[in-house]
Formats: C-alpha cells, sequence, structure tokens
C-alpha cells in the first residue's frame, strides 16, 4: 500500500510539471481535460494493455499507466523523435513507471507490424493524416474484437483524417461515437475525441 501511494504521489507530480510546462511553451499533449476523458474511458473499458501512437512527453502514456487494472498490464508508447522519447523516458521513471511503460523509438508505421501482441486499448496522437495507416496496420494483428479505439484531435484536424473518420463510422467493422471537447490549453477553441470500438473479427 505505501509502494502505491510513492508511485501515485510520483505520477502527479509529473503529470502536473508536464501541465506547466504545456502550458508555458503550448505543448500539444492532452492536458488535463482531455486527460479527464481519456481517464474514464481506461477506467470504463479496463484494458489489459495499451497501444499508444505519439509518445511526445509522455503525459498521456503516464496518465494510462497508472489507471491500468491489471497488476502486469501495460502501456507501449511509440515516439519517431528520439531526442523526445528520452526526455518521455525521463519523465516515465520520475512517474515511478518504468514497469509499465515501454517506449519505442520510430516511425509507428514501420513498428507496429513487428509488434506480437494484443491490445485492448489503442490511442493515436501522432501524424493525422496517418491515423487510417496506423489503425490498418495495428488491425492485422494488435487488435481485437471489443479494442476501443481513441483518436485525438478529430475536429481541429478534421480535414487531414477524413478518410479516418470514414474507415471507423461507416465501414462496419467499428461502433463509433465523438466525444466534444476543447483544444488542450486553449479557453475555447472547439475539438473532439473519436471513439471506436471493433465490433467485427479481425480482418485476414
Amino acid at each position: 500500500m505505501h509502494n502505491n501511494k510513492v508511485r501515485n504521489d510520483k505520477t502527479s507530480k509529473v503529470l502536473m510539471s508536464l501541465v506547466k510546462m504545456a502550458e508555458k511553451e503550448f505543448v500539444p499533449s492532452i492536458g488535463p481535460i482531455k486527460g479527464k476523458i481519456v481517464a474514464k474511458i481506461v477506467k470504463k473499458y479496463k484494458p489489459r494493455n495499451i497501444l499508444e501512437i505519439g509518445t511526445l512527453y509522455g503525459y498521456s502514456a503516464i496518465l494510462m499507466a497508472s489507471m491500468l487494472p491489471s497488476s502486469d498490464g501495460k502501456v507501449v508508447t511509440i515516439e519517431i523523435n528520439k531526442s523526445v522519447a528520452e526526455a518521455a523516458n525521463k519523465n516515465i521513471e520520475d512517474a515511478g513507471l518504468s514497469d509499465k511503460i515501454a517506449i519505442i523509438i520510430g516511425n509507428a508505421l514501420d513498428v507496429i507490424p513487428k509488434l506480437d501482441q494484443r491490445f485492448q486499448l489503442m490511442f493515436l496522437d501522432a501524424a493525422k493524416d496517418e491515423y487510417l495507416g496506423y489503425l490498418k496496420s495495428a488491425e492485422k494483428k494488435c487488435l481485437e474484437k471489443g479494442t476501443v479505439v481513441v483518436a485525438d484531435n478529430v475536429k481541429v484536424s478534421k480535414n487531414e483524417m477524413l478518410d479516418y473518420l470514414e474507415y471507423v463510422r461507416y465501414s462496419g467493422l467499428y461502433k463509433s461515437k465523438t466525444i466534444e471537447t476543447i483544444l488542450e490549453f486553449t479557453p475555447n477553441i472547439k475539438d473532439a475525441i473519436e471513439l471506436s470500438i471493433k465490433i467485427d473479427q479481425m480482418k485476414k
């Protein structure tokens, strides 16, 4: 119990420091408002393992890992920028979550096909015009029926991901809904998160 409290205190401290940095420098992490939405999703669907595309400085990975229901569950997060990934890894260590989060450095389109693991939640927050590519890559062997796919910035970057939105909403493979919110660290710019649940079996 004591160890859990220490870890929780460390996690909260790192998350707060990342919010302060993002507010000062406008680092596009999901921030506390969207963070509450993502936290509710993790709490509701209870994924064992999470695949994240776009680590940045680790805010969302740390948040999600701290809420994993399974003691042996993990967040696998992919970051294309090596120096950013190294900074994220330091934040993860400071949060006491090195055993719960694995960072892979590389282009997600190259990394995903090499993964040999199933995920019950996938979080997309990287190159917006590649969302569909990330998803289709993961469908081949990383997703399963019931996997929850969460995509950020589907309002402010809608035009960059029209193909993705059409796919999750109308392909028949997902049950999808849009969650309205605001863009992180802005007072009133509207944004949204797309929540899509895989309802069909894996495509061959």
